[in-house]
């Protein structure tokens, strides 16, 4: 199948009932989901630059003025062309179109786009659920049914649950009655993160709690977008704070602050978290691990270092993910059997990706910049050289032969 098994997942999924509008005509309530909707949904699925739509034919069927208001109607055909790996799907669909208005011209516009749209929903409807499919069945099999409250009548008091905060290992840290206190207690959450590995692990670890919420309270949709930007607040918070130096204010339970220590200038020190942007950028020129997309994202494998002693894991744990993919793995909390389910070896790839970048593979200006900066190609990178020993040095290998045997 062209298909990752990703994209496969989401084109089977029900459709989210809150995205069904309804409207009247000749006396029949019809169900239909919005153009924007169905537009949205394709560049989630399939990706921004995977897919695209071409109008094969247009022509106004009627035209007419009745007094200061003109109508027009428009039927179009559209072509809609996934391109899946190396192949590539066409679907095609035909739509009508109806536009009113004061000028002949805005009319014509209206009805026009109106038929495009149409005929765009009708050819990526083919595709699954989530583009409408489900609303040709009566009985509207594939759309998702809210559990244990009916449609339309959830809201934020509503005694489902208990709704249960996790902590960032996955346990359960309190169960709350009301959606209320739970959101409350998952904000004192990340506000009391350390770091953002922590900040991000206590996220993940609740995310499908979230979801649920999010479909559940259609009168309360700003629930989630709020938390979202709190998450966002914390992460500036966090870089801005360890931006200052190796000490830094960490909150304590008791609303004091405590010192973190950058264990790394130790005598026995711990590893040195590595940071070097062109070698991101190095990684992010690659194509996805999974799809073979461009461009990509540079992912830090979480596991590939002990959690606590700085923002991310070393920089030379990262591999090219794609957009769909990094948010793919970012949204599940066992990111290890991610990557065993797809029989990927991360650290073996990072570790191939550093070494290509510390050789200066990537460019006669990289390398001419890691030629003067190392003149040994095995001497470890900048962050590194602060510490009075080989120790820290010894220290990061270890860590990084450690995470690969317990791979």
């Amino acid at each position: 199948m062209a298909f990752t098994d990703s994209q496969v997942r989401q084109l089977k999924a029900k459709l989210d009932p809150r995205y069904i509008k309804t409207r009247s005509a000749n006396g029949v309530n019809l169900s239909y989901v919005e153009g924007w909707h169905v537009i949205d949904e394709a560049n989630r699925i399939f990706g921004f630059d995977a897919w695209d739509r071409r109008t094969i034919s247009t022509a106004c069927v009627w035209s007419g003025q009745s007094g200061q208001i003109y109508a027009a109607a428009y039927i179009a055909k559209v072509r809609v062309s996934v391109r899946a790996g190396d192949v590539v799907i066409v679907r095609e669909g035909s739509g009508t179109g109806e536009g009113r208005a004061s000028t002949p011209g805005q009319a014509h516009e209206l009805a026009l786009k109106g038929a495009e749209t149409d005929a765009t929903k009708r050819a990526l409807a083919t595709f699954g659920n989530s583009f409408g499919l489900a609303l040709y069945d009566h009985e509207q099999a594939g759309v998702r049914k809210v559990r244990g409250v009916p449609t339309g009548q959830a809201n934020e008091n509503s005694q489902i649950g208990p709704w249960v905060l996790r902590s960032e290992t996955g346990k359960t840290a309190s169960s709350h009655d009301t959606s209320s206190d739970f959101v409350e207690a998952l904000r004192r959450a990340m506000s009391e993160a350390h770091d953002i590995e922590l900040l991000y692990d206590v996220w993940e670890q609740n995310i499908v709690t979230l979801r649920s919420l999010h479909r559940t309270y259609n009168e309360s949709p700003g629930i989630v977008p709020t938390l979202v930007s709190h998450l966002r607040a914390c992460a500036v918070d966090l870089v801005k704070r360890a931006s200052n130096g190796s000490l830094h204010p960490v909150p304590k339970e008791n609303g004091g602050t405590r010192h973190k220590i950058d264990k790394s200038v130790l005598t026995i020190g711990e590893p040195k978290r590595i940071r070097c942007k062109e070698h991101l950028r190095f990684v992010a020129s690659q194509p996805c691990l999974i799809c073979g997309r461009s461009p990509s994202h540079a992912h830090h494998i979480r596991y590939a270092q002990s959690r606590g002693l700085s923002l991310k894991v070393s920089d030379e744990f990262t591999v090219p993910l794609c957009a769909i993919h990094h948010g793919s793995i970012h949204t599940t909390g066992k990111e290890r059997e991610w990557w065993q389910e797809r029989n990927i070896d991360p650290l073996e790839i990072a570790n191939a990706l550093w070494q290509q970048s510390r050789k200066g593979t990537r460019s006669p200006a990289g390398a001419a910049a890691s030629r003067d900066n190392a003149p040994d190609e095995r001497e470890p990178a900048r962050a590194n050289r602060a510490s009075p020993d080989a120790n820290s040095t010894a220290a990061r290998e270890s860590s990084s032969g450690a995470a690969r045997r317990e791979q």
